[in-house]
């Protein structure tokens, strides 16, 4: 496997630093902190949440707040969605052909199970609010790949096989969490003719600047047309066709922090594949890859300020949604992963990859369990802003506590750790 340390490790401490400092503001000042994240930054009729006088004008209001969550975390899930489709798309994707089959039916049980026990729970053992809760199904289907990941090295070691399938899991994890948030989790009323220009933009720079230059180079091993657009258009036409998808997305009702994923698709990628966020990759020149690792700093700053956004929470707040969150992660995660996973691995007969056991499944799913960054996101649009929300979340932080469950499950199934060579 190719070392890609480094790479989640930077995501990871600002992430942390910002969520710190979030919980710190929160509970020695919630109004300021509040004040903050809900600052106006600009009132106008293009971009923003939608809000109406008290006359009856209706403007949008581009706060902190959506700056952060709306428009720059869109660049964190470009980057999720290029990792999601290499793995699918290229011939040598590592989502593709059999050796993927167990991971993904294992993800399909790591998304039910949390999905069973959150509202299995919500419903037999606090029923009085269960309809304040049921909408927040999907914040425990979450699992947080670049904290996944550093904890599976921890438990596993670097060179074990389940931490590849660890990060399989993580990736079609984030694939269906993408799903689930473009589907169940609108952002306004649904206006879907908008997506229409969403699909435009795709479909025109990816033929004008993409398919036209490699077509008219047929047969020229100097591949002028492709050079000349690459030289001197760059990033642009991409970069243009971004914002028009992303403000597509904005009045279409879908979430637009998911505007860029029509986009990631049409940019010129040589079609081959390292694994995930692998650093072997800095090395190949084709535009999607260099795009990415241009974003590698920017992305981090910006999941900085997602935690210190999003993370702001008394710690007062903890109530039934904590527990339903965290119970749906702790318990749902390691069932779901186990159950379907067996079932893959003796039952299809597709087994699991060499030098890795059926109870390895258990502590995969434990690892799996820290839903932190997604499940943070999922429950800020799940909710409004309240106890309910806030309860939440709480969840969403506490899940951490998976690191200390995969440790002590790691010891109890005795894993042996091992190193890569």
């Amino acid at each position: 496997m190719y070392r890609i340390w480094d790479f989640i490790a930077g995501y990871s401490i600002l992430l942390i630093l910002g969520a710190i400092g979030a919980l710190f503001w929160a509970n020695m000042d919630i109004a300021s902190y509040h004040q903050f994240i809900e600052t106006p930054l600009l009132v106008n009729q293009w971009v923003g949440e939608l809000q109406t006088g008290a006359t009856g004008e209706v403007t949008r209001v581009l706060s902190v707040g959506f700056l952060i969550n709306d428009i720059l975390m869109a660049l964190f899930f470009a980057i999720a969605a290029k990792e999601v489709w290499e793995a699918v798309a290229l011939k040598s994707g590592s989502l593709r052909g059999k050796k993927a089959l167990t991971p993904l039916i294992a993800t399909a049980g790591g998304m039910t199970g949390p999905v069973v026990v959150f509202l299995g729970l919500a419903y037999f053992v606090w029923p009085s609010t269960f309809n304040d809760v049921a909408h927040g199904w999907a914040i425990p289907t979450a699992t947080d790949i670049a904290f996944s990941y550093l904890v599976g090295r921890l438990v596993f070691g670097a060179g074990h096989p389940a931490v590849r399938f660890l990060l399989l899991l993580a990736i079609a994890d984030d694939a269906g969490g993408l799903i689930i948030l473009a589907i169940f989790y609108p952002s306004g009323e649904l206006a879907p003719v908008w997506l229409l220009l969403s699909l435009a933009v795709a479909l025109a720079v990816f033929f004008l600047f993409n398919w036209l230059p490699v077509r008219l180079d047929r047969g020229s091993p100097l591949r002028p047309a492709s050079t000349w657009v690459r030289r001197h258009l760059s990033v642009w036409p991409y970069a243009i066709a971004g914002g028009l998808s992303w403000y597509g997305f904005q009045r279409a009702g879908i979430h637009p922090a998911l505007g860029l994923l029509p986009i990631v698709p049409t940019i010129p990628h040589a079609d081959r594949a390292f694994g995930v966020f692998a650093e072997a990759e800095q090395h190949l020149r084709d535009l999607l890859n260099e795009m990415e690792h241009a974003l590698q700093v920017p992305v981090e700053i910006v999941l900085f300020f997602f935690g210190l956004a999003n993370a702001g929470v008394a710690l007062s707040s903890v109530s039934e949604p904590t527990a339903l969150v965290m119970l749906g992660l702790l318990l749902g995660k390691p069932l779901g992963i186990l159950s379907f996973g067996w079932v893959a691995a003796r039952i299809l007969r597709l087994g699991l990859p060499a030098g890795m056991r059926t109870a390895d499944l258990v502590v995969v799913g434990c690892v799996a369990a820290i839903g932190f960054t997604v499940a943070l996101f999922v429950a800020s649009v799940a909710f409004e802003s309240g106890p309910v929300q806030d309860a939440a979340k709480m969840g969403a932080l506490f899940s951490f506590a998976a690191a200390a469950v995969a440790v002590a499950a790691g010891k109890l199934f005795r894993v042996e750790k091992k190193h890569e060579k």
